[in-house]
């Protein structure tokens, strides 16, 4: 796999599949596994320095329990449980947006796959269908109803992000609550019977009411906030007027120049007055925002060279 520069892609363990009904191996690999320790707020249980403190299954003692199969790395087991269930006391706790941005890729998107994880048992603890309680099985990846035997997975919920460009200009919206001059790429929820361009093309007209013509799709990023995960894409589109929807505060084309100078602030301060600040580094949304200020300046580099001849 291509290594990417946002979060919670690389590293990622392998979810070994086989091993979720496989009791008596889950519990043999138990002493030397390594345990993510999450508090009720989605927090990890970090030691002195702030770095992960994941304990072992012989730390803990007994065997998984209620603890879920996160999946293996060079043959140790990783699993995700609730700190409230075991007795560590953990001198720090950090949170996902802060591991993102200062661990190791591979201990936050470990983090990130257990985040999403406990917060969807948090959130399904009974059957959609008749209401009764779910039992979880499969090493936590499935939840089945006691009542009417429903068989529930973990939930995904999709949303394309999309670097809009009218060939010469890349359109940004922002928030009523980021801070001031922040500015970021469009993105939206995939709706039932959709395709993901056809999501692309009504969110960027929703948000603005400017056309898409075609877009192409790059990568992807699994969103823990809770559980999303973001389809990325360039899209083209024709030089419409923006005019913000009802969930941007405003929404606006910006030139080449104007998100080179973008991307060269630091993204965490407060940008000059006749500049703008963009998306974390740890978002995909930042990436695409490099992705075409990279196709802008070949193509434009292109040009004056036939120009040139």
């Amino acid at each position: 796999m291509p290594v990417v520069p946002f979060a919670f892609v690389d590293g990622a363990l392998d979810r070994a599949d086989h091993l979720r009904d496989d009791g008596e191996a889950l519990a043999t690999a138990w002493p030397r596994a390594r345990i993510v320790l999450l508090d009720d707020d989605g927090r990890a249980l970090a030691d002195a320095t702030q770095h992960l403190l994941a304990v072992t299954g012989g730390d803990l003692g007994g065997g998984p329990g209620t603890a879920i199969f996160l999946g293996l790395r060079d043959d140790v087991a990783w699993f995700a449980q609730r700190a409230a269930t075991v007795e560590i006391d953990a001198p720090q706790r950090v949170d996902l947006r802060s591991a993102a941005s200062q661990w190791p890729a591979f201990d936050a998107t470990v983090f990130a796959q257990a985040r999403a994880l406990l917060h969807w048992h948090a959130r399904h603890r009974h059957c959609g269908v008749c209401g009764g309680e779910l039992a979880f099985v499969r090493a936590g990846w499935l939840g089945r109803c006691g009542q009417c035997a429903s068989e529930h997975y973990p939930r995904t919920d999709q949303a394309i992000i999309a670097a809009v460009s009218d060939g010469r200009r890349l359109l940004l919206g922002r928030q009523a609550g980021w801070p001031p001059r922040r500015w970021s790429v469009l993105a939206g929820f995939v709706e039932p019977g959709e395709s993901l361009e056809q999501t692309v093309a009504r969110e960027v007209f929703e948000e603005s009411a400017v056309r898409v013509r075609g877009a192409r799709y790059l990568a992807s990023q699994p969103w823990p906030f809770p559980g999303a995960l973001m389809l990325g894409f360039l899209a083209d589109a024709d030089a419409d007027e923006p005019v913000a929807g009802e969930e941007l505060e405003a929404v606006r084309w910006f030139d080449a120049d104007s998100i080179r100078a973008g991307l060269a602030q630091d993204w965490n301060a407060a940008p000059a007055e006749d500049s703008i600040a963009l998306s974390t580094p740890m978002s995909i949304a930042r990436w695409l925002i490099e992705q075409w200020l990279a196709e802008h300046d070949r193509d434009a580099a292109a040009a004056a060279g036939v120009a040139g001849r």
